[in-house]
């Protein structure tokens, strides 16, 4: 076969059957792959590529096209080529004016690189003609017709086909030339191609491309279908849109209310009504806008329109003036709560300076205590005291950060985060907000509401507050944040920094006591339906229930039983069996809530050796533990359980080791021959701290000098190993601990002096504080007197069961 080839100024004619040479240039081609007996139009535009052109020109006009690997490489090196190319002839060169040159390259044959000579300038190749395999049957002859049935049904459907093609195929028999001209003009993958191509055995080649024709046919089809569908339903809209119209103008004529147009003039009313920002004005006038647009039936209407809404409905620029007369607030703060002195003298300060500047930022409160001190309740009375709206949140157990931010309007059923919902419901942009149980936020999969919590509470970022939701600027700066928690430990170090903590540790005997006749025996007796002249409550009735129904740093259950006894009091006025007032003494106390469910057990649990009572800090509050342990023939080791943490166990060996050293009296083969085994009980309950040293020093020197620990003493510190006591934490808590469970002294760490001055009086009144700073002290203060010899009692102490009382961590 011959063709002309034209270059400027000259043609000639080149046969193309003539022989390979044994090396040829190669050309990289990107997301192209050629096929013998094809045509084949380039662009060249690098460097290199215009040289290979040139030269070849020169020459014999013969290179390889081979396909690259990767498409996004600029030059493709060896390593970057597919192994199998085409060999073809420059048939045609045109140089374009910016540098770059159009060619129409005649394919000839399918060919094999076998190693590569040379790389600069250009590629070139030794190459290996690849020749096709043919064996003639029937099935050839049917694949060969079914491709070209299922060819000529793609030409009808696609476009960028020209029906010529389909005549070409129509009338080639040749089977190796068909699958080289359909492979070509489809639109398929570079790998399917590029496998076409280096498939040598034309039954095997023909059976891939019939089964890439078959997909490409169904894709083909199901796009038609998917396009005939999108034009019905597009002709069905322009339909309505002009059935609408018409009667829009119907009801105009009538003069009938159009319900779209009477929606959208409300919506506006709203707007105007709320007094927006000028920046959100415009949001809100574009998305109305965009309603006024859209159909009822459409699906972003109802989208649109509760986004506006929710717009209309937030305060931007109202709020509530503020009303701080000190008098007036001190006032309110005594009449909800009774003593913390401390705490109020605090929230005193906070609005003399607001009073004084009111532009000063609103300081982040965070109210930490046991439960049931009043945190949530001291909120309401600080917004009472400003005049201010309140709202509270509980983010306990939060998880999920769109609760606080919001949902973005993609979601379906979006809605704003609890922030700005809070805003909505005090209508106000100044609110008191109340963060309650700010230390159980969790986190997981779906975000870390803390971290969120940081933008919320930082008065450096709060005023431009962006809610998924919304998506606009919200100013929270006005916001007066108060946060509450049982434990501040939980709570991040960046967040806990943004916030002021006021301790509020929990109440005597004597203050609960006044708390249950100012406060809770009011509002059970008008919850449960009585009246002052149907109920008394005697304070003997009042201290029975403090003493004997509840062990706790708050009142909530001194509540709760004041409450139980209430509805039976209600019951018997219900059914008619009681008509005079009812008088609540100790006798009818015990009638109605049975036995004592809190019993002073500290005088039981320490009267033999080797028991000593501790002090323990608690979540919720102070408390009293027990420990129990003993000594038996062993070889000096020391066994400790109950859930208790390292620390623990480590202030459990450094007693141990202290007793060893100063244990005065006591045979060295004593502590050799024997084992000792300290187990705290509450095993279900985990256990840590180090407070807990003193306490097992104690009891261990009690175990072996046969000397029992005074029932009315108890103690807390943390030992070293020369003997010294070191101060702890949550003393004030330790010791109101202490006062309910009957103690009459504490042994503390001389350190911790200075805590005593926020004690109440009456707590120092009815405690002894023993100050110490040497385990020596310890012992002379907790100790009973010696009755006989350490030795002969360390001896029959060798199996004899003991209890130790230990602490916590402060």
């Amino acid at each position: 076969m011959n063709i002309p080839i034209a270059t400027p100024g000259e043609e000639e004619v080149i046969d193309l059957g003539a022989t390979l040479p044994p090396a040829l240039p190669v050309l990289p081609l990107k997301d192209t792959v050629p096929f013998p007996d094809t045509l084949t139009p380039l662009a060249v535009g690098q460097e290199r590529s215009v040289q290979l052109v040139n030269d070849v020109l020169a020459g014999n006009r013969m290179l390889v096209m081979v396909a690259s690997r990767d498409p996004d490489l600029d030059e493709p090196g060896p390593e970057d080529l597919y192994e199998v190319g085409v060999a073809g002839i420059v048939a045609r060169m045109l140089k374009v004016p910016d540098g770059t040159l159009r060619i129409l390259v005649q394919a000839t044959q399918r060919v094999r690189i076998e190693r590569f000579s040379a790389t600069e300038p250009y590629l070139v190749a030794a190459i290996q003609e690849e020749p096709d395999v043919l064996e003639p049957s029937a099935e050839l002859t049917a694949l060969t017709r079914n491709i070209q049935g299922t060819f000529s049904q793609i030409i009808e459907e696609l476009p960028y086909l020209p029906e010529e093609l389909q005549v070409a195929v129509a009338n080639l028999d040749e089977p190796a030339e068909l699958a080289h001209m359909i492979a070509g003009a489809l639109r398929i993958p570079t790998e399917e191609k590029q496998g076409l191509l280096e498939e040598r055995d034309v039954s095997k080649r023909l059976r891939r491309l019939s089964e890439i024709l078959a997909r490409e046919h169904e894709v083909i089809s199901l796009g038609t279908k998917i396009q005939s569908q999108v034009h019905a339903e597009m002709d069905k809209s322009q339909r309505e849109y002009f059935l609408r119209q018409q009667m829009k103008a119907i009801q105009e004529e009538l003069g009938e209310v159009d319900e779209v147009a009477a929606e959208a003039a409300d919506l506006r009313e709203q707007i105007q009504a709320a007094g927006l920002p000028e920046h959100i004005q415009t949001v809100a006038d574009r998305e109305l806008a965009r309603l006024e647009r859209l159909p009822p039936q459409a699906a972003e209407h109802g989208v649109i329109r509760t986004y506006i809404e929710w717009i209309a409905e937030i305060p931007w620029s109202k709020s509530t003036p503020d009303d701080i007369d000190l008098k007036k607030a001190r006032r309110v703060l005594d009449r909800d709560h009774y003593d913390i002195d401390p705490v109020k003298e605090r929230i005193l300060e906070f609005l003399a300076v607001r009073k004084l500047n009111p532009d000063s930022g609103s300081a982040i409160l965070c109210l930490a205590g046991p439960p049931g001190v009043g945190k949530t309740s001291l909120g309401r009375s600080i917004a009472d005291a400003m005049g201010r709206k309140f709202e509270r949140i509980s983010v306990g157990g939060m998880r999920d950060e769109s609760e606080l931010r919001g949902h973005r309007r993609t979601y379906i059923g979006a809605m704003p985060g609890v922030i700005v919902r809070s805003l909505r419901d005090a209508e106000s942009n100044n609110p008191v907000l109340m963060i309650d149980e700010i230390d159980k936020m969790g986190a997981d999969f779906r975000g870390d509401p803390a971290s969120a919590m940081l933008e919320i509470l930082d008065p450096e970022q709060n005023n431009a507050f962006r809610d998924h939701y919304l998506d606009l600027p919200l100013d929270l700066s006005k916001v007066m944040f108060i946060t509450t928690a049982n434990q501040l430990e939980p709570i991040p170090g960046p967040l806990r920094d943004r916030m002021e903590v006021i301790q509020l540790a929990g109440y005597t005997e004597a203050e609960k006591l006044q708390i249950a006749k100012r406060y809770l025996v009011k509002r059970q007796v008008k919850r449960n339906g009585l009246a002052p002249s149907k109920i008394e409550f005697t304070d003997a009735a009042l201290k029975l229930v403090i003493e004997g129904y509840t062990r706790e740093a708050g009142v909530r259950n001194l509540e709760r039983e004041i409450g139980a006894v209430c509805r039976k009091v209600a019951r018997e006025y219900a059914e008619g069996r009681r008509k005079r007032k009812r008088m609540i003494t100790p006798r009818a106390v015990g009638e109605m809530l049975g036995r004592r469910r809190v019993t002073p057990d500290v005088a039981r649990r320490t009267g033999g050796p080797g028991v000593a009572t501790g002090l323990a800090w608690t979540p919720v509050g102070g408390d009293v533990l027990f420990v129990e342990a003993t000594s038996y023939p062993g070889k000096g080791a020391l066994q400790v359980t109950g859930q208790l943490g390292d620390v623990m166990r480590e202030s459990a060996s450094a007693a141990l080791s202290w007793v060893k050293a100063h244990g005065r009296g006591v045979p060295e083969e004593w502590f050799a021959d024997h084992d000792l085994h300290v187990h705290v009980p509450a095993g279900a309950i985990p256990k840590d701290g180090p407070s807990a040293g003193v306490t097992m020093a104690t009891a261990l020197t009690s175990l072996v000098s046969g000397r029992p620990v005074r029932s009315d003493t108890a103690m807390t510190g943390e030992i070293t190993l020369t003997g010294n006591v070191l101060p702890i934490g949550g003393l004030k808590e330790k010791a109101l601990a202490a006062q309910r469970a009957g103690i009459k002294r504490v042994i503390a760490p001389k350190a911790n002096q200075g805590d005593a001055e926020d004690f109440p009086p009456n707590l120092l009144k009815g405690i002894e504080f023993l100050w110490v700073d040497t385990i020596e002290k310890v012992l002379r203060e907790a100790l009973e007197p010696l009755e006989e010899k350490p030795a002969k009692r360390a001896n029959r102490a060798g199996s004899q069961s003991v209890r130790i009382a230990a602490s916590e961590p402060g």
